[in-house]
């Protein structure tokens, strides 16, 4: 632990101007002690535009501009997911904490590599997986560990969204790897893990395009312990984005966008149902408590966040890894680390 940011606001830049981003600035403007000073971009034009927006003091043509950039505390990546590696590693060597939206690279050796810079460089570093700090799944977790579920035994998710998608739409450009898993699928694998760590077997089936991505993927995994996960992804049809949490002595319910649940539902045996509510557990929509979350570790001197740890997020991208190698989805790109 290192000295914490104490007696000022823990500034912020934003690399990237897309849609995340903007939606992310937006959130950050709300958050108490963060101030959003800085953003940058690989035009200026497209920087200034975004300054201008949401009133932010200095814009940058560069990310190394940003990264450079001597009162910014901690960056927020917004790119692509193909350009999180560049541009993670470009805010870390300069010294910059860094929430690096989700998956944090394509493949668990690249996220390996940004671990070890971080912790080489004794810089905060975290995925933005807007989930495990979401105050409504921290409920949820909290309840499961506890035991109100007994003995967790099943877990199903999905999150499917519905096509076509154009044939030069990043999604299915392996290019920029597209498909459903990245995007979709690590929603369900990282909900699955966040309540029965990483599994022993995985095992999965996939439809690509013919530009080689997954239109489609369904994974199973297994735990040693004979629990195991049904989850699926897709481009091809709007899903319910349900999920179900089983166990010997009840479940857990969420009816929609298990991801950022307004609420749940706990079923447990012989007893009424209870309904947990987003706003009984202080809200959780949105970016703000990733920010928060990211805000307090910075002030603390923490270099990795509690609730979303680095070999948690470590964890889920090699479980990714094992799907597409059973799938055999590849992206352009990805052996240069």
């Amino acid at each position: 632990m290192g000295e914490g940011i104490t007696g000022r606001p823990v500034r912020w830049g934003v690399l990237a101007t897309g849609g995340i981003a903007a939606a992310f600035a937006a959130d950050l403007l709300t958050v108490p002690g963060a101030e959003l000073v800085a953003v940058g971009s690989r035009t200026r034009e497209s920087a200034r535009a975004f300054a201008e927006r949401f009133t932010i003091p200095r814009a940058h043509g560069s990310w190394a501009a940003l990264a450079a950039d001597e009162d910014v505390d901690v960056v927020y990546v917004a790119t692509p997911h193909t350009a999180h590696l560049e541009a993670a590693r470009l805010c870390l060597e300069a010294g910059k904490g860094v929430l690096c939206e989700k998956p944090m690279t394509l493949n668990a050796r690249q996220a390996a590599g940004l671990v070890d810079l971080a912790r080489a460089r004794d810089v905060f570093l975290m995925e933005a997986m807007w989930t495990y700090v979401n105050p409504l799944v921290r409920r949820l977790k909290l309840l499961v560990d506890e035991g109100a579920i007994g003995e967790v035994t099943s877990v199903e998710a999905d999150f499917s969204v519905d096509g076509p998608f154009p044939a030069d739409h990043r999604m299915m450009d392996p290019a920029q790897g597209g498909g459903s898993l990245l995007d979709l699928g690590v929603y369900p694998v990282a909900f699955a893990q966040l309540l029965l760590g990483e599994p022993d077997g995985v095992r999965a089936s996939a439809r690509l395009s013919e530009s080689g991505v997954d239109l489609q993927t369904g994974m199973l995994l297994d735990w040693a312990n004979g629990a195991h996960a049904l989850l699926r992804c897709g481009l091809t049809g709007a899903g319910p984005t349900r999920a179900t949490v089983l166990g010997s002595e009840g479940r857990v319910e969420i009816a929609g966008n298990f991801f950022a649940p307004a609420e749940f539902v706990l079923r447990r045996r012989g007893a009424e149902p209870v309904t947990y509510t987003a706003r009984e557990e202080g809200g959780g929509e949105g970016y703000v408590p990733e920010a928060v979350e990211v805000t307090r570790c910075l002030r603390e001197g923490l270099t990795e966040s509690p609730l979303v740890p680095l070999e948690g997020s470590l964890a889920v991208l090699r479980t990714l890894d094992r799907v597409r190698e059973v799938t055999g989805v590849r992206y352009e790109g990805e052996g240069t680390d």
